[in-house]
């Protein structure tokens, strides 16, 4: 692509979402549609930011309590966000079954895991740099329940890291799983500030990484300039898909940019129009520029027109003439 926007070149990279999120697998595949307990939990994994459902037998746990429960990796802790009220379509096979509440033994176990982590991840990361593995290192993980230790990791290509799981087996005498992750992923694991001066969505808000496209931008008026529309983990603001669904819907109520239209006998060019305020501006070839609300269009026919009585009525700062 030859265009340019603010003075910078077009990421035409953007338009490609790399980073996907790791397919989740099913935690308890054999339960079956009947069987998905009441109330549903929303937990959340302290250390990766990811959330799972469970179900509970015993009494209500309040929101923040600490309990037990099988994850994608392996019998770990996690924290009660609340109570699911409206889950709608459930796939039984991904609902955990919280074992037990943390127990005083298992937090003092978690707040020595949290110090062996550290020290992992200085070992690890001195390894890497000594087998020259063109890898980052994200985060370390020791499993509760489980002789298990999660190695976190970034890397542009597929990495041949079998000599790496050899030393670290060598060393910590357990389990090694090593895990590839994406850059969104990793804005989601580590956190951080947002341009908005709020933490990042994927970290704060929600762990489920939506795929971004450029279009996105283009259909809520954005500047294309990457620098502006790209979230610290360098890929499409995560805000582009939650907002898009607003701005899909208002622009099938306004005619698009480009559309030509005759008003007074005059034919006039829509040249701009905002969803948010629910405007659009035209330009005739008189020389009169029109800024109307968008409920002074309607499309009949396959073809948008002005719907003038509407006009006469309105307010006339909603009908402005430059």
């Amino acid at each position: 692509m030859d265009e340019r926007y603010d003075d910078e070149e077009y990421d035409e990279s953007l338009e490609e979402e790399i980073a996907k999120p790791e397919e989740p697998e099913a935690i308890n595949p054999d339960i079956p549609p009947a069987a998905i307990p009441h109330p549903l939990y929303r937990l959340r994994l302290p250390y990766s930011h990811e959330t799972l459902l469970a179900g509970y037998a015993g009494e209500e746990l309040p929101a923040r309590a600490r309990v037990v429960v099988a994850t994608r990796y392996g019998r770990d802790m996690a924290q009660i966000i609340g109570i699911v009220k409206n889950p709608g379509y459930v796939n039984p096979a991904d609902i955990a079954v919280v074992e037990r509440i943390a127990t005083e033994a298992d937090l003092e176990r978690a707040d020595t895991d949290a110090k062996r982590e550290a020290e992992a991840f200085a070992v690890c990361r001195e390894k890497i740099s000594a087998h020259r593995l063109d890898m980052k290192l994200v985060s370390v993980h020791y499993l509760l329940d489980e002789p298990k230790i999660l190695f976190f990791f970034t890397a542009e290509n597929r990495v041949d890291f079998r000599e790496l799981v050899k030393d670290l087996v060598g060393i910590f005498k357990t389990r090694i799983e090593l895990r590839q992750i994406g850059v969104r992923d990793e804005s989601r694991v580590v956190g951080g500030l947002g341009v908005c001066g709020r933490g990042y969505c994927c970290h704060a808000v929600s762990d489920k990484l939506k795929p971004v496209s450029i279009k996105m931008a283009k259909d809520q008026n954005l500047s294309l300039n990457s620098m502006k529309i790209s979230g610290p983990c360098g890929r499409l603001l995560c805000c582009l898909s939650y907002e898009h669904t607003f701005y899909h819907e208002e622009r099938r109520n306004m005619p698009p940019e480009g559309c030509r239209l005759t008003y007074d006998g005059i034919s006039f060019k829509v040249t701009e129009v905002n969803p948010l305020f629910g405007r659009v501006k035209l330009h005739g070839e008189d020389g009169r520029m029109l800024d109307l609300p968008a409920a002074n269009f309607e499309r009949a026919d396959g073809r948008w027109r002005l719907i003038e009585g509407v006009m006469k009525d309105s307010d006339p700062s909603g009908f402005n003439e430059k």
